[in-house]
């Protein structure tokens, strides 16, 4: 059993055995947990030790606060800094990226048709069964465009604009990450702020979450506590021009490209804490932003009744609202759950589902079911310890 950290109220063990028998099954070195109710954190729970220093041998253990990459759970702290700035009268939900950033349409007209909110809902016009995600192919880009890696925004962007949409803009829903990369820039030119300063300053700061950052792409350039990731895939460099084979977490991606689409670095207990800006208004977001983030889409509700709002795939239940959100890139998994009984959850993993291994997705019902078990609840409110 791995070593873990932090107590299990009475009336949560279903959550601790859970987690334990997810990360046996899968081989899974390190995770976190955290569970809240009604505004209060219930349950922080660490597992698992990994390696640090240097030259990587180091054994450190796993703490409730270590930091993780919690890839695309990014991308509704980015919707949630887009309804800010709404909020503050500084963006329309309905202004043209291409007014915005000042990006041509001559390669198709079609662009002018990409707003802001269109690109929160994924109904741009990038399909990744047409197209490579330009977020995975930064030696096709670089080659392209007769420049030296690493990459950036602007390179990504260049070559984007070039190319012709996939779908009209709006017609259809389609998974995005070039769309919130675009969200990212929209926030740092309107906000005349880096999207990382903005996001602390107006989104973090009011509700005291002070460990949450960008991070790195090598393992050199870990921040202190983050944890390590596993793949058993390599890749070629994107961060040099070396040409060299690296183990895929580590410089088989440019991370911080991945800044306002998947770039953070979180704890379970961070996320959850900065999820409770969506449960009613406060310092964050108001009624009004709130609901606008959560709205349905033009394209209506799948054909399961859900749909994708600002950063969150939501559904309605009874008198409120389900919603949830996975994040996966190489060496991590990630999944955050809000129920409209008021039970919120984030699990972290430094592995992902890959080939041969168990699917990673249950982790989805089996948290709910985990909440939907519990018969009394704790009341005893951890936050003061970790904010």
């Amino acid at each position: 059993m791995p070593v873990s950290r932090g107590t299990v109220p009475a009336g949560l063990k279903g959550f601790d055995t859970m987690m334990r028998t997810f990360m046996r099954e899968r081989s899974i070195g390190g995770a976190q947990l955290a569970v809240a109710r009604k505004g209060k954190i219930l349950m922080v729970r660490s597992y698992g030790t990994y390696t640090t220093g240097a030259d990587g041998k180091q054994q450190a253990v796993v703490e409730p606060t270590s930091l993780f990459r919690i890839a695309s759970l990014s991308k509704h702290v980015t919707a949630a800094a887009i309804m800010r700035l709404v909020q503050e009268g500084r963006l329309s939900l309905s202004a043209p990226v291409t007014t915005l950033l000042g990006l041509s349409a001559s390669a198709d007209a079609r662009l002018k048709q990409v707003t802001v909110l269109r690109l929160m809902q994924h109904l741009g016009g990038w399909d990744l069964g047409v197209s490579k995600d330009p977020l995975w192919i930064d030696h096709a880009i670089a080659s392209s465009l007769g420049v030296a890696l690493p990459i950036g925004h602007a390179q990504i962007m260049r070559y984007m604009t070039a190319r012709r949409l996939d779908f009209t803009p709006g017609s259809k829903m389609v998974y995005s990450n070039y769309g919130y990369l675009l969200l990212g820039r929209i926030i740092e030119k309107v906000s005349g702020m880096s999207y990382e300063s903005y996001v602390k300053q107006k989104l973090f700061a009011p509700v005291r979450i002070t460990r949450m950052r960008i991070g790195k792409s090598l393992k050199s350039q870990a921040a202190p506590t983050e944890v390590d990731y596993h793949s058993r895939y390599t890749a070629k460099s994107v961060v040099d021009a070396s040409g060299a084979v690296v183990p895929y977490p580590y410089g088989g991606f440019n991370l911080p490209n991945y800044d306002s689409t998947g770039g953070w670095l979180a704890s379970a207990v961070d996320v959850v804490k900065f999820d409770m800006i969506f449960d009613k208004a406060g310092p964050v977001l108001n009624g009004t932003s709130i609901n606008r983030l959560l709205a349905v889409p033009e394209t209506g509700t799948t054909s399961s009744g859900s749909w994708y709002g600002g950063g969150w795939w939501v559904r309605k239940s009874g008198s409120g609202f389900n919603t949830w959100h996975s994040g996966s890139i190489p060496g991590t998994f990630s999944f955050a759950g809000r129920t409209s009984a008021g039970v919120s959850y984030c699990a972290i993993f430094n592995r992902r589902e890959e080939e041969g291994t168990p699917d990673f997705d249950v982790i989805d019902p089996l948290l709910y079911d985990a909440a939907a078990a519990v018969t009394t609840w704790p009341t005893a409110d951890l936050t003061s310890k970790f904010f």
